[in-house]
């Protein structure tokens, strides 16, 4: 009895050490390549940062340098400038009037910003004042930059309001200061000259606009990005209820089963009772196993969990052969290679089957026979599920609009509707014609696969 119990265990002591080697070298073969790129990496990158890193030595210091002036000292520079050219240039019987005309044009500057529209007024006020002494100075150009703040900070209205006040200064300043004969030069230059202000106050508008609304997209996007991860922990924590639901479904289903069984035959055939209490003793390991890596939680002094990879279709055979030890012989056809399925893929048929068997394994009576048939192409996985039980009591009649379902009062075929859904197929679970229940799902690898032939009345082949 010791011996063909401790069988299985020595059987599989072969495949485990082959599959830690296999580990073991895939390992060391993504280590070494790490380390080759590491080491390559900075020659390949070297040059073109020490490249970048030159051209933007010059620019950075540049702006450290004008990011060290106080605001106030740009406002006030051009006006400084302007007050000491009249200072400097004018006669001394000149100078009252030209200092007293060059402060009216340009002290009000440093205040466009705030009020756009009154600066230009006062500008424009000082420009008529001098227009009508007949002083010419080149203050005036302090009312192209106050109409290039018009146009960078108010509207429209207020943008055609200046530059129309702006063109008839130019007009009464070239018939007034404009040589004989050279009326219409001075005239486009500077007309060509208020345009152009304008034209940059507006541009610098729209710039603004634009990097305002730029960063009020960052923001949103964002903000959609926090909200596609909450959505994401959520999908996760429904997926891990999921993982749970099926692990503690199951496990728990084939544990009373052999349960039974061991209390039924402890008298009749001991050694049948052990092996039963040894089967449980493994489902309930297998159970704890799964629970800690569904939930993340492996603990260090288990290796052997962590390298446990999740169930696929290649682990329906011991799936099968678990069910038959518990009381539903199961028969297991997979026609076509499955090597190319994804691993979510053949998860979710993993945990579509070991649903449907435990749902017949907790309601089916005893005697009945189970069938699992997979059809396995590049572009979907056709699972059908079959037993050859009597229906079960009072089914729950299905709307003719969705398919027909298991009876009310579980959560499994929900849940195996939500999986088989994640992979566009729809989930077919009902009584059969001949008795015995059936589970039918599609789930589609391709987009573009064909439809399922249950969708147009074909049967599934045999």
């Amino acid at each position: 009895m010791t011996e063909a119990a401790a069988e299985p265990g020595q059987a599989q002591q072969p495949h485990q050490a082959h599959r830690a080697r296999r580990l073991h070298r895939w390992d060391r073969t993504r280590a070494r390549a790490r380390a080759r790129w590491a080491r390559t990496a900075p020659r390949l990158t070297g040059c073109a940062d020490r490249a970048r890193a030159r051209a933007a030595r010059p620019v950075a210091a540049a702006g450290r340098r004008a990011s060290r002036l106080p605001p106030a000292v740009g406002e006030a520079l051009l006006p400084a400038l302007l007050l000491l050219n009249a200072v400097t240039t004018r006669a001394p019987h000149e100078l009252p009037a030209a200092t007293a005309l060059t402060a009216a044009l340009v002290l009000p500057l440093p205040w466009r910003r705030r009020a756009p529209l009154a600066v230009f007024g006062a500008v424009a006020a000082a420009a008529l004042v001098q227009w009508l002494t007949g002083v010419q100075l080149p203050a005036d150009i302090a009312l192209l930059v106050a109409l290039y703040t018009v146009a960078a900070h108010a509207g429209r209205r207020g943008t055609l309001l200046a530059a129309a006040v702006t063109q008839t200064g130019v007009l009464l300043a070239c018939l007034r200061w404009a040589p004989d004969g050279a009326f219409l030069t001075p005239l486009v230059a500077l007309t060509a000259t208020t345009v152009a202000a304008a034209v940059l106050g507006v541009n610098a508008r729209t710039t603004r606009a634009y990097l305002a609304a730029l960063e009020e997209r960052a923001a949103r996007l964002e903000r959609d990005r926090e909200q596609r991860a909450r959505l994401a922990v959520a999908e996760e924590r429904a997926r891990i209820t999921r993982e749970m639901h099926d692990i503690v479904t199951h496990n728990l289903s084939v544990m009373v089963a052999l349960t039974d069984a061991a209390l039924y035959a402890q008298h009749r055939s001991p050694d049948r009772a052990t092996t039963a209490m040894l089967r449980i003793s493994e489902t309930g390991r297998q159970a704890l196993t799964d629970m800690r890596r569904s939930l993340g939680v492996l603990r260090t002094d288990e290796p052997d969990a962590q390298r446990h990879p999740l169930p696929g279709i290649a682990q329906l055979r011991d799936l099968a052969d678990q069910m038959g030890a518990a009381g539903l012989p199961t028969r297991l056809d997979v026609h076509g290679g499955h090597t190319h399925i994804p691993a979510t893929a053949g998860l979710t048929v993993y945990r579509l089957v070991q649903e449907a068997l435990t749902n017949t394994l907790k309601h089916a009576p005893a005697g009945t026979r189970a069938r699992v048939r997979l059809w396995c192409t590049t572009a979907a996985v056709t699972v059908d599920v079959t037993d050859d039980g009597p229906h079960p009591p009072h089914p729950a009649p299905a709307p003719a609009s969705a398919p027909a379902c298991a009876p009310s009062g579980g959560h499994g075929i929900p849940g195996m509707r939500e999986r088989a859904a994640a992979y566009g197929g729809t989930l077919r679970a009902g009584p059969r014609p001949g008795g015995g229940w059936a589970v039918h799902t599609r789930l589609l690898l391709d987009p573009h696969a064909p439809a399922d032939p249950l969708d147009s009345g074909a049967a599934v082949p045999a």
